[in-house]
């Protein structure tokens, strides 16, 4: 197993209703301790960006998929299918900032 570093990771589950102010709230408060911030009032999509701990970049969505899916049940919000899940190493990150 690799090296474990920090790891951003950002999921959107999307649905067949709007999310509302008081969900997101709720999906805000449960992602917080993660670093996260989250999204989606009144669209039907809630996301969040987490900060995970991982060796890989495929360890990193699993464990993001999984933060995101338990904050998603806390905030009362339905399991909407996931159309959306990104993750980058703190490593790739300060890449990207030094070009």
């Amino acid at each position: 197993m690799g090296e474990t570093m920090r790891w951003s990771v950002g999921l959107e589950a999307q649905g067949d209703r709007l999310v509302t102010h008081d969900e997101i709230v709720g999906l805000a408060d449960a992602v917080a301790p993660h670093g996260g911030i989250a999204s989606g009032i009144g669209t039907d999509r809630y996301g969040a960006q987490i900060i995970v701990v991982a060796s890989t970049h495929h360890e990193a969505v699993e464990r993001g998929t999984a933060t995101f899916r338990a904050a998603a049940a806390t905030a009362g919000l339905p399991e909407f299918p996931i159309v959306r899940a990104e993750a980058v190493s703190e490593a790739e990150d300060d890449l990207a900032w030094e070009a």
